[in-house]
């Protein structure tokens, strides 16, 4: 039996997503064993993003600086815009390094069971982004959910009075899946396909 600091240790990893208690105390253990390489590193690490996490206020992307790295890069091209509905999904896009743009995250998706309104999501910014001008094309890299497609849907009628190119991911993305857990072969090909929105 170990202490309860230990025991609250692995309790508070269980929490995490794709771990469960018994996965915790692996972990735990794992980081016990090897003190000085692997558990103070991680503490150090922890540490300097708590300290420094905050919320890109251009995109909506979590960083350690604001703007974030990706709202800073000059190398970005500012005439595509991806919208998609949480951090997790940029991530994952980002990681196949096929979409050259600029990112905005609507903070979740609509939602009328979870009460999710569009004046919950950050669409207003997303709208104010499109009307100072200078994108061309907005890709809406929805999850393909009900929500997710019921949210493109939505905003594909918020932005057919702007003068730009909307396309979003090709079908062929699993339904009911999420971007977060596609390899980077299914969201590639899912980027090269994109199409118009109709």
């Amino acid at each position: 039996m170990a202490s309860q600091e230990i025991e609250a240790l692995a309790n508070a990893l269980a929490r995490l997503p794709g771990l469960g208690p018994r996965s915790a105390r692996r972990a735990v253990l794992h980081l016990m064993k090897r003190r000085e390489g692997a558990l103070q590193p991680l503490l150090a690490a922890l540490q300097t993003v708590s300290e420094r996490l905050s919320t890109c206020s251009i995109c909506g992307n979590v960083d350690t600086r604001d703007p974030c790295t990706i709202c800073a890069d000059p190398r970005r091209d500012d005439k595509s815009l991806c919208v998609v509905e949480e951090v997790s999904d940029l991530w994952a896009l980002d990681r196949s390094r096929l979409f050259p743009g600029r990112y905005h995250v609507l903070g979740g998706k609509l939602s009328a069971l979870e009460g999710v309104r569009p004046e919950d999501l950050s669409i207003d910014k997303l709208l104010q982004r499109v009307g100072a001008g200078g994108i061309d094309e907005i890709v809406l890299a929805m999850n393909a959910t009900l929500e997710g497609q019921t949210t493109a849907h939505y905003l594909a009628e918020r932005l057919e009075t702007y003068p730009v190119r909307l396309t979003q991911l090709a079908h062929g993305l699993p339904v009911g899946g999420e971007l977060d857990y596609l390899d980077e072969g299914t969201l590639a090909q899912a980027l090269r396909a994109r199409r118009p929105v109709a």
